[in-house]
């Protein structure tokens, strides 16, 4: 044993243990498949987890309120039994051991790639600059600012310009000195602000921050 022990890096309990539990037989014959570890030694007892159930089913047909979840069982068995007292978290895992619940999990699916409505910014065969304000921000006793922001969505390129208002002649200059610096993406983001796609009271009109992105090719 100690030679195996040894051969495989394990201890001699180890192995001790696994001889012991072929009964005589050899090794390569004994099936080992069929063991089941044993009840965890902080389980709780069985008869305490019927006794969960039972009282879930009688608050769910009898209760006024209408509540039998883990909360309401928890106050049942603390007004009406002098059992040993069982904390929420344990009576959600009987709960849902058993299949005693309603609720349905959330399913959590994985976030959409980068640019997933443009097949070539989700490819990273083309870049995309975000821009946004960030609207009356207050610094102190100061006046209210605007922070108009920007953001590359592939690459490290953030830029934050702040200005007294929000104006599409500002923003128009501060997207011509950051295309300047860094070069033209091609697509631009922006929301829905008429600051950047134009007044609404004049029919088929085009925003001066679009007409520079129309102009550059953007």
């Amino acid at each position: 044993m100690r030679a195996v022990a040894r051969e495989f890096g394990v201890d001699v309990s180890t192995v001790s243990f696994w001889v012991s539990r072929s009964a005589g037989q050899r090794l390569d014959r004994c099936l080992f498949a069929d063991h089941k570890p044993g009840r965890a030694w902080n389980r709780i007892e069985n008869c305490s987890e019927q006794h969960i159930l039972q009282t879930r089913t009688q608050l769910r047909e009898r209760s006024v309120l209408g509540e039998y979840g883990a909360d309401a069982i928890a106050r049942a068995l603390q007004d009406g039994s002098a059992r040993a007292q069982v904390s929420r978290a344990t009576i959600s895992r009987v709960l849902k051991r058993h299949g005693a619940t309603d609720a349905h999990g959330r399913v959590r699916r994985p976030a959409p790639p980068k640019g997933w409505y443009l097949p070539e910014v989700t490819a990273s065969r083309a870049e995309l600059d975000c821009f946004d304000f960030i609207e009356d921000l207050k610094i102190a006793q100061g006046p209210l600012l605007q922070v108009l922001t920007a953001k590359s969505l592939h690459g490290a390129l953030t830029d934050a310009w702040v200005l007294s208002q929000r104006s599409a002649k500002g923003g128009v200059s501060c997207l011509l000195g950051r295309w300047q610096r860094d070069g033209l993406p091609a697509y631009a983001q922006f929301d829905n602000d008429t600051v950047f796609q134009g007044a609404h009271q004049f029919p088929d009109t085009v925003g001066r921050v679009s007409r520079l992105c129309l102009a550059l090719g953007v």
